[in-house]
């Protein structure tokens, strides 16, 4: 068995992974997998900090494998990106995950604002170098200017976020699931949603041939998820439920299936790959970077989907 360790996953950016181990894909592909906790004890929110710019990108995605404690991780592509310019290991891009990404943009019940174009000038919590930072980035520059697009520093936990919105602190903030399912369920409403890849980063301590074994068991778990989705909603409340009274009380039939998207990891399109840096670098990102075939081992990108397809 070849030991392959992951930083750990929450069911909404890695549910085929936790299936695949739980389900014991990993093992019959030779796969022993170990997963280390990657958490950021940082929760706070600071309203005064707008940008990404100084923050660190691996204070939680990348952590354990920046520290060399980790093979792989798993985050949004955006995000991605911006990690392995930064990279103090050689750390690259391999391709894409098994689940498309679910998420919203939400206001509390008592909010004034209806409609993302009244979100202008108005503070929208993210996580920054986090998935629903750049989705919020792409949902609000749609209703409004740039330039009235007002972000700031919150929790990469979703609950945090939720809390911090309720208080008003903030305005609006981003949510993943359950998050977005228990902030309905309080009478929140959903401004506006979206769908969005992730891709796995690796160490050059994994091959193509280890990370082929690794998407064999993704795609059978991809397949098995698809088959019956239902069967596995609980484990979306099952992560968070021992932490959060909240999420506990949900049941697995008060989530939307419909919200659970996988399908199988595959390599990112070069087109899609130009277009994602090309808008990376008009919002100040990515600036040392001169291209984005830079940021994905392609080689091991190429053989490992290539002997999973034979």
């Amino acid at each position: 068995m070849k030991k392959l360790v992951l930083e750990t996953t929450a069911p909404f950016q890695g549910l085929p992974e936790l299936v695949a181990d739980r389900e014991g894909l990993f093992a019959k592909e030779g796969l022993q997998i170990e997963w280390v906790d990657r958490e950021s004890d940082d929760k706070r929110t600071d309203v005064g900090v707008n940008s990404p710019k100084g923050l660190n990108p691996f204070s939680s995605h990348g952590k354990m494998l920046e520290e060399g404690k980790a093979d792989m991780y798993n985050a949004c592509e955006w995000g991605n990106y911006c990690r392995v310019q930064d990279t103090k290991v050689g750390s690259r891009q391999v391709g894409r995950r098994g689940i498309v990404t679910y998420a919203a943009i939400v206001v509390r019940p008592d909010s004034i604002v209806f409609t993302a174009q009244q979100l202008a000038g108005k503070t929208v919590g993210v996580p920054f170098y986090f998935g629903t930072h750049y989705l919020a980035l792409h949902l609000l520059e749609g209703f409004m200017p740039r330039e009235d697009i007002k972000l700031c520093r919150t929790s990469n936990g979703s609950r945090q976020r939720f809390d911090a919105m309720m208080r008003g602190e903030i305005e609006a903030t981003t949510l993943t699931e359950p998050y977005v399912t228990l902030a309905e369920k309080t009478g929140c409403r959903l401004i506006c949603e979206a769908f969005y890849h992730g891709t796995e980063v690796a160490s050059d301590r994994v091959d193509a041939e280890t990370y082929g074994a690794f998407n064999r068991a993704v795609r059978e778990a991809v397949k098995r998820i698809n088959a019956d989705k239902a069967k596995y909603l609980h484990y979306f409340i099952d992560y968070h439920a021992k932490k959060d009274a909240g999420i506990a009380a949900l049941t697995p039939q008060d989530l939307r299936a419909s919200r659970i998207v996988v399908c199988d990891p595959a390599p990112i399109p070069l087109d899609e790959m130009q277009r994602t840096y090309d808008w990376l670098k008009s919002w100040g990102m990515l600036e040392q970077t001169a291209t984005p075939l830079a940021l994905v081992n392609l080689q091991v990108q190429q053989a490992a989907h290539t002997v999973v397809a034979e």
